[in-house]
């Protein structure tokens, strides 16, 4: 049997209608294998670690040092109080070989240290003023040190630091500058002390642009930077401070610290003010030691310069000009000059004088300012009264001499200039000098004295004198002697006379006894008159006519 289309069913479908029919059957979905879900899943994590990086990425920087000793790419932390901020990714050489390029990159929480008064270094240990530092490296390796700025300009490219900053920006306080003539034993650390109490420290120094001396830049700590006033006086507290004194031998120092790495202290005058508080960044004036921090301020020196013609030795320079024990100045310069005129060598000796130290108020008014006319009047005064300079002794171990000032009424008139720059002194020469002069003009006179005709004279005056004393001996004696036994004979009679059991002292006794007893009668009868005058006419009573 055929289908109508002519295709034959198969037999036994002819009672089934549409049984032999072709079936269409719908395709299932495709499912992947599970082989690819961890490679998927694994690139799912990697872009999400990806972006998470990106996300947390922060800035990238340039360091700039001389030298990357103890620093190695990726391994190098960049730390901020202990805490990681970032790590170093690169290091190379600079173009010119001079220094290492060090590039760093932050976290994104670090971006704030991108600022452009950021600052950065490598923390390795190190033994300085402050004492030990970086001792944890030993066993983890240098890291990068970083201070977050607080400008709100960025920067990508930083000079490091080569040692660690003394005060971060974040720590409370005031900075103040210090000037000096030198540095003498501080440094980068050095300790500050109030009344003996360590308050800040030493943050840098300079060499001031002419030369002349030194800045220290200082920072005190809160709350301790309220006592740094106006009126506060600094010092270096280096060292011990030795004293010998008509109170005895004193040592003073701030602590054992100074005395090895040296400090500075501050404090107001005693009885004095602080004064209002002082400004950041104040300068002020730092003086060798206590004592001198602590005098009243000299004002500007007075340059002078004194001829001497006199050798100098044993003066130096910082030699002391003295007035009557207070401390004028000190010698600044000493020199030769040849005089054509006088052809002869003169030594002038320069010296700086602070006026104030001896004069500050004069009688009725003000000292007089240093240079002005009235000054000069009131040097002329005093230089025509006697001022003159003189050379003493003021170490007679050592043969260290000083220049004293003062007035010597007797000194004969002198040369001077007082407007000439430097201003010029007249001088005396100084008692030891004077003394060996006069000894030299009486050695003078001495040698003009003829010793020989008088060692003649002599001789001839001792032989006369010899002959003189023959003739005593032979002539004069022998008659002297006789005449001394006369004497002596005279002198024994008289000495039997004057005994007492000698006659004419039993005489002479009676007599003074009958003598007595007249004397006694008168007495009787001028007392009788006095009681009876008229006896004198009439007689005494009693007795008959």
């Amino acid at each position: 049997m055929t289908s109508p289309k002519g295709t034959r069913t198969p037999p036994g479908d002819d009672h089934f209608p549409g049984v032999g029919e072709p079936q269409i059957v719908q395709p299932r979905r495709w499912l992947p294998s599970l082989v690819w879900i961890v490679p998927l899943i694994a690139a799912l994590i990697g872009v999400a670690l990806v972006v998470k990086s990106v996300a947390m990425r922060g800035p990238t920087l340039t360091l700039t040092f001389l030298s990357a000793e103890g620093l190695e790419p990726g391994k190098t932390k960049v730390k901020y109080k202990d805490v990681d901020i970032g790590s170093v990714r690169a290091i190379k050489l600079s173009p010119n070989l001079s220094h290492v390029l060090v590039t760093v990159e932050l976290t994104k929480d670090a971006e704030n240290f991108a600022s452009k008064d950021s600052r950065f270094w490598v923390v390795r240990p190190r033994v300085g003023a402050g004492g030990v530092s970086g001792l944890g490296t030993l066993l983890s390796g240098a890291y990068i040190g970083a201070d977050a700025g607080r400008s709100h300009e960025t920067a990508s490219d930083f000079t490091g630091l080569e040692t660690p900053p003394a005060v971060t920006i974040d720590e409370k306080g005031h900075h103040y500058s210090l000037h000096s003539k030198d540095l003498g034993s501080l440094d980068i650390g050095t300790p500050i002390f109030y009344r003996r109490i360590q308050v800040g420290q030493v943050t840098g120094y300079s060499l001031d642009k002419d030369g002349m001396g030194v800045t220290v830049q200082v920072f005190v700590s809160a709350p301790y930077d309220q006592y740094v006033g106006t009126n506060t006086r600094w010092w270096h507290a280096s060292g011990v401070d030795v004293k010998l004194d008509a109170s005895g031998f004193k040592v003073n120092t701030q602590s054992l610290a100074t005395v090895v790495a040296g400090g500075l202290a501050f404090q107001q005058p005693s009885g004095s003010p602080m004064g209002s508080q002082a400004p950041d960044n104040a300068t002020f004036a730092l003086a060798d030691d206590e004592g001198d921090a602590m005098k009243e301020p000299d004002g500007a020196p007075s340059r002078v310069v004194m001829y001497f013609n006199q050798s100098l030795r044993g003066l130096a320079v910082g030699a002391t000009v003295d007035f009557r024990g207070i401390a004028l100045g000190q010698v600044t310069d000493i020199g030769i000059e040849y005089d054509l005129k006088q052809r002869n060598f003169t030594m002038p000796v320069t010296m700086d004088l602070y006026p104030l130290r001896l004069v500050r108020k004069n009688r009725g008014g003000a000292a007089p300012t240093p240079g002005s006319p009235q000054d000069h009047e009131f040097i002329k005064r005093l230089v025509e009264r006697g001022l003159r300079g003189q050379l003493r002794n003021g170490n007679l171990l050592t043969g260290q001499l000083y220049i004293a000032l003062d007035v010597f009424p007797n000194a004969p008139p002198a040369k001077y200039n007082l407007d000439s720059n430097p201003m010029e002194l007249p001088t005396v020469q100084n008692s030891l000098e004077e003394l060996q002069q006069q000894v030299a003009d009486i050695t003078k006179k001495l040698n003009q004295v003829p010793f020989d005709k008088i060692g003649n004279n002599l001789n001839e005056s001792l032989k006369s004198a010899n002959e003189l004393f023959g003739k005593v001996n032979d002539e004069i004696l022998p008659q002297l002697h006789g005449t001394l036994e006369e004497t002596q004979k005279t002198f024994h009679a008289a000495q039997a006379t004057l005994q007492q059991d000698s006659p004419l002292q039993s005489d002479v006794h009676q007599a003074m006894q009958e003598l007595t007893r007249t004397l006694q009668s008168l007495n009787s009868l001028t007392d009788y008159l006095e009681r009876h005058p008229e006896s004198l006419l009439r007689g005494k009573s009693g007795d008959k006519p």
